[in-house]
């Protein structure tokens, strides 16, 4: 335990020494938020706006802000949980670019407790910028339109906690393969351009055909972004429920955002999505930490 802790400790504070990675993984967030609230803020804006005279019903601006915003955060908090996980992971390959790695693997610290500070310092890194994106959507939705209870917010940070977690332990996998920045370049821009689209960030699933949205619903990371939508619009669904809006109506525009996530043909619930992401977090780990295991068996 000692080793381990020593290892975390060691892991942090040279990725908060380096300038430059905590330079990428802390603006990864920030302009995800400035291009969001620019561009897709008016593609979700119309897309409500379209849904509500498709329904029939209509609803004042303050109410739209709210949809809007809950939507906008959310997508963003999904893509930059796993993103910046990519970004803060990059000690591990400059360990091996350094020949520090190699320096570490002659103590007697197992190759499995030092996969294992990699993990948990990367994680604990990832969560401190995560946490700020958070408490910066949770700002602008104030500034937008407020409609969550202490609950949401609750709910919220299990669900940054837990996509984080699986950020994490995706990008321990990958970067465990890797050797060369370049190599991190080039899977972290494949990262960053891909994972918005295939977790329903950047375009819900519902609007993609029935074949790929089925091939969708096997990714953790789609019940990821549905966790954070339902719990950043709950308050903004229930508000125009408690307006007298069609409950036909309200259900449309919750499927239109993956509210729910349908796993041929079967809804599946806010408790599986959670036991969905959390299997998918302990399976990754394992597979992290057997990988750096038999890479020790061999090596010795």
């Amino acid at each position: 335990m000692t080793g381990l802790t020593s290892l975390v400790k060691r892991n942090t504070k040279l990725y908060f020494k380096d300038k430059g990675m905590f330079f990428s993984s802390l603006i990864t967030p920030i302009i995800l938020l400035v291009l969001y609230s620019t561009f897709l803020k008016k593609v979700y804006d119309d897309s409500f706006r379209s849904a509500l005279i498709s329904a029939g019903a209509s609803a004042s601006d303050a109410v739209i802000n709210g949809c809007v915003g809950g939507q906008l955060i959310s997508s963003l908090l999904a893509v930059s949980c796993v993103t910046v996980s990519f970004c803060s992971n990059l000690l591990m390959i400059k360990d091996k670019t350094s020949g520090a790695r190699h320096d570490l693997t002659m103590t007697p610290v197992r190759f499995g407790t030092l996969g294992l500070g990699y993990y948990l310092s990367t994680l604990i890194s990832t969560m401190i910028i995560t946490a700020a994106a958070l408490f910066a959507c949770l700002l602008y939705l104030g500034a937008a339109g407020w409609y969550l209870s202490l609950s949401d917010v609750l709910l919220m940070v299990l669900d940054v906690f837990l996509l984080t977690m699986f950020g994490t332990a995706l990008s321990s996998c990958i970067n465990f393969f890797l050797s060369t920045d370049g190599q991190a370049s080039a899977v972290g821009t494949i990262v960053s351009a891909g994972y918005g689209f295939i977790c329903g960030a950047y375009m819900p699933i519902s609007n993609f055909g029935t074949g790929l949205q089925k091939v969708l619903s096997f990714l953790p990371g789609t019940y990821g972004t549905s966790l954070l939508r339902n719990h950043a619009m709950r308050g903004v669904f229930a508000e125009m429920a408690d307006s007298g809006f069609p409950p036909e109506a309200v259900d449309a525009i919750k499927q239109s955002v993956d509210c729910s996530v349908d796993f041929f043909g079967k809804s599946v619930g806010i408790g599986g999505m959670y036991i969905i992401l959390c299997a998918s977090v302990a399976l990754l780990i394992g597979i992290y930490i057997l990988i750096n295991v038999i890479a020790g068996k061999k090596f010795r």
